[in-house]
């Protein structure tokens, strides 16, 4: 093991979309555990839209990155120490720490896991935060019947992708929006999408008169904007709207003030359309459910997942700008270390 460990820093709030001034790559000692502490390093990290929006100084659900602070996110990785007895030497273990090499932190802080059939990373993505807001989106929000029309938009993202093929196992009809024909391709061709169309050489409201003849019954959210006002337009009387997030805006030079959005917000009352914003957190009591029936899918072959990987902790800031051009299909990863 080296005695020097590496993180990443938020060194300036951007205005905009970030860039390499922005992150601040640190070295530091490799900690030593306290009584009650372990020693973990880290194997993958996880990169997510969300976290842009910590680092705007704005209030919000979780509390803003601090500038010369070591960034967090989801993360797996190994426990070299333990000075609990909670937790041995050579466990795996899940943390909100990621965006560092190596960490010290109070056992009770660490979930210990079990890899099981699935791929280690399966545990950040299908398997961890981004399938559990699909699931909880999807199910309990946009709640799809059969025959009905679903329409998700950043179709081929970490979240909109295990959306898409759970209300395909509802026997709805699915519409994809996605960045490059390839994406389309792969909605379609692999996860068997019965449309999908390339939202940067069609618009989604020129893309719906065709996909969606008959209307649109659920609206899954990840975009926010020209593709919300799309699926408004199109949607069908008693709608439902699930916003789960709006990434093209979350690069507003104003955070405080972020652009307009739809005009067309009268066709919610005239169709009498339910919109409704969720935060996966607060469904902590839909987690043991989630779990049981996302194994299942993914043995039987009914839900296939993807990922993007970058190595190396140095490019984690080019990980996480890649979600903001579409250089990811499916879950966003960087793998700091070998499982082996």
């Amino acid at each position: 093991m080296t005695d020097t460990n590496r993180e990443i820093r938020l060194a300036a709030r951007p205005k905009g979309m970030p860039d390499d001034s922005t992150f601040e790559l640190v070295e530091t000692p490799v900690p030593s555990p306290a009584e009650g502490e372990a020693l973990v390093q880290n194997l993958y990290m996880s990169v997510d839209p969300a976290m842009r929006g910590r680092m705007n100084d704005v209030r919000s659900y979780s509390p803003p990155f601090e500038v010369g602070e070591t960034l967090t996110g989801g993360a797996i990785g190994r426990v070299l120490e333990s000075r609990d007895t909670a937790l041995s030497s050579g466990e795996l273990v899940t943390s909100n720490r990621g965006w560092r090499e190596y960490f010290t932190a109070p056992a009770s802080e660490l979930a210990r896991l079990e890899q099981g059939a699935q791929p280690l990373t399966h545990l950040l993505g299908v398997l961890g935060g981004t399938g559990f807001t699909a699931y909880v989106g999807m199910l309990d929000i946009g709640q799809p019947k059969a025959g009905e029309t679903v329409f998700v938009s950043g179709a081929a993202g970490a979240v909109g992708s295990v959306a898409g093929q759970i209300a395909k196992l509802g026997d709805c009809r699915v519409i994809g929006s996605a960045g490059s024909d390839e994406k389309v391709d792969w909605l379609t061709r692999d996860l068997g999408f019965d449309a999908a169309f390339n939202y940067k050489t069609t618009p989604p409201d020129q893309a719906l008169d065709g996909a969606a003849p008959d209307g649109v019954d659920v609206y899954f959210d990840n975009v926010g904007y020209e593709h919300l006002q799309a699926a408004i337009a199109h949607m069908n009387d008693f709608g439902r709207i699930v916003a789960c997030g709006s990434i093209s805006g979350y690069n507003s030079a104003d955070p405080a003030h972020p652009r307009p959005g739809p005009d067309n917000l009268a066709f919610i009352v005239r169709k009498r359309i339910t919109m409704r914003g969720f935060i996966v957190s607060d469904h902590a009591d839909r987690r043991a459910a989630f779990r049981a029936d996302m194994e299942r899918w993914l043995a039987e072959g009914a839900v296939r997942a993807r990922e993007t990987v970058y190595e190396g902790i140095e490019q984690a800031p080019a990980a996480f700008l890649g979600l903001f051009d579409g250089s990811n299909t499916g879950k966003m990863l960087v793998r700091l270390a070998p499982e082996g």
